[in-house]
């Protein structure tokens, strides 16, 4: 399976892009994951520019989540909401056809959150008939460096959390 990692966060040292990052090493030679850490870089969505070609960031977003067997998403809430640069990547892919009936699935780096995880639910429920409200990751990472993160996570029963969560999301992946 070919899963796509999609941090909500603009943030270099962001504690979920390390977690994306952890699950990818644990990811193993079953699965492949990639990591999409750049939704800081897309520009404010427009209905005006989705045609007749969305700008380029926009298009290799959407190219790699045609590519993938699954999306995994993860992110940190500000303001117990989703953040602006994660709507914004959820506002230019709603009309798009990569995402119909692609398998959604969150993970979560922080014991705080439910409110901006509820709100995502409901926005990914929307999106995609495919997204699993049942299939959560969840670590406490909170204050911890990527390095910290990285470290942590490397710990044999991290390692098998991770890799049963991808394992049940492959699963899941299968035909609909």
């Amino acid at each position: 399976m070919k899963f796509l990692a999609i941090s909500g966060s603009a943030r270099r040292a962001s504690t979920n892009t390390a977690m994306l990052y952890a699950l990818r090493s644990a990811a193993g030679p079953a699965h492949t994951l990639s990591v999409y850490d750049r939704v800081g870089e897309l520009p404010v969505f427009s209905p005006d520019r989705e045609l007749p070609e969305p700008p380029s960031e926009v298009a290799a977003l959407a190219n790699a989540i045609a590519d993938a067997d699954g999306l995994i998403l993860a992110s940190p809430e500000y303001i117990r909401s989703i953040p602006g640069g994660l709507k914004n990547a959820i506002d230019w892919l709603v009309s798009r056809n990569e995402v119909i009936g692609k398998p959604i699935v969150l993970a979560h780096a922080s014991h705080r959150g439910d409110e901006m995880l509820q709100q995502l639910r409901t926005v990914l429920a929307t999106l995609s008939e495919r997204f699993s409200e049942q299939l959560f990751l969840r670590f406490h990472l909170m204050k911890l460096s990527p390095q910290e993160i990285a470290e942590h996570l490397s710990a044999p029963r991290h390692q098998e959390e991770m890799c049963r969560f991808l394992e049940a999301f492959a699963r899941y992946c299968g035909p609909a």
